[in-house]
């Protein structure tokens, strides 16, 4: 009853006329689900640039993980309604949605949930060099007041715990979900693994941070084309959550270049694909 109530007052009062309409809304044909600080926000909204596209009413909606008590109606309030996406069809002759939580990736659950509400999904995942992206996270720690360490102290912290967490659970989420997990996020074919059991590798298509950020208009017409709507030149490219801070020292990156080797090969061999991620 508590639960009921609850999903009504978040879909109704909070979300509004969406929350009132949401049973003749959509659900998603695509979901980003993952990488965090990779630049998921600055890709999703690059999507959604091109006209058959209509976006969500925010990005990284967390459905499937921490809101999914929330119930499918609010979930659907996050979405266009049936009639504005025949619109769109009618006006471009495509029409879909998506939306991206990179925080999914690495959750067996949220992957099983996926599936059983959105079979046919195309899943999109933004992977970035993890010597890079652990110093991204790091530095959010430090803005974001949760971090105090150095990031040789904070990684060193990090590697000593690891062996501690529990492992061998149904799903674990614990090694990615801890403070200072900036070292685990960046073991990417572990999380990806559980995604390649459930889905069709047709449904997944693996992107390279430097790829989009030195090829972006190309690596968006690859999307596209995975997403089955026409390529286009998107024009005004975004950038969203961009921060700027000094360099890693470079002893320290060494270190996390070598340590991440036998992980990367791992990733590669899984997706047939290899980046340059040795410096």
């Amino acid at each position: 009853m508590k639960d009921t109530i609850r999903s009504s007052y978040h879909r109704i009062v909070k979300r509004g006329m969406a929350g009132i309409t949401a049973s003749s809304r959509v659900l998603p044909d695509f979901i980003i689900i993952g990488t965090a600080r990779s630049g998921t926000t600055s890709l999703y909204y690059n999507i959604c640039e091109h006209p058959c596209v209509i976006p969500a009413a925010y990005d990284e909606i967390g459905f499937f993980d921490s809101n999914y008590h929330l119930g499918i109606n609010w979930y659907r309030s996050m979405f266009p309604t049936q009639r504005k996406m025949e619109e769109v069809k009618k006006n471009t002759g495509f029409a879909i949605t998506g939306e991206d939580t990179p925080f999914y990736i690495w959750n067996k659950l949220v992957a099983n949930r996926i599936l059983t509400t959105l079979p046919n999904a195309r899943l999109i995942v933004l992977i970035r060099n993890p010597v890079d992206r652990a110093y991204s996270n790091y530095h959010l720690g430090l803005r974001s007041g949760t971090e105090n360490l150095s990031f040789e102290d904070a990684i060193k912290s990090e590697l000593d715990r690891l062996d501690t967490v529990e492992t061998h659970s149904e799903n674990n989420v614990a090694k990615f979900t801890i403070p200072r997990s900036y070292i685990a996020k960046g073991f990417y074919a572990e999380q990806l693994k559980i995604w390649f059991e459930l889905f069709s590798s047709e449904q997944l298509f693996i992107v390279n941070t430097d790829d989009f950020e030195s090829y972006p208009q190309k690596t968006l017409n690859q999307i596209y084309s995975f997403l089955r709507i026409p390529e286009i030149n998107v024009g005004n490219l975004e950038k969203h959550k961009v921060e700027s801070y000094g360099k890693m020292k470079s002893e320290t990156r060494e270190f996390l270049l070598d340590l991440y080797k036998p992980y990367n090969e791992i990733l590669f061999n899984l997706i047939g694909q290899k980046f340059d991620w040795d410096k």
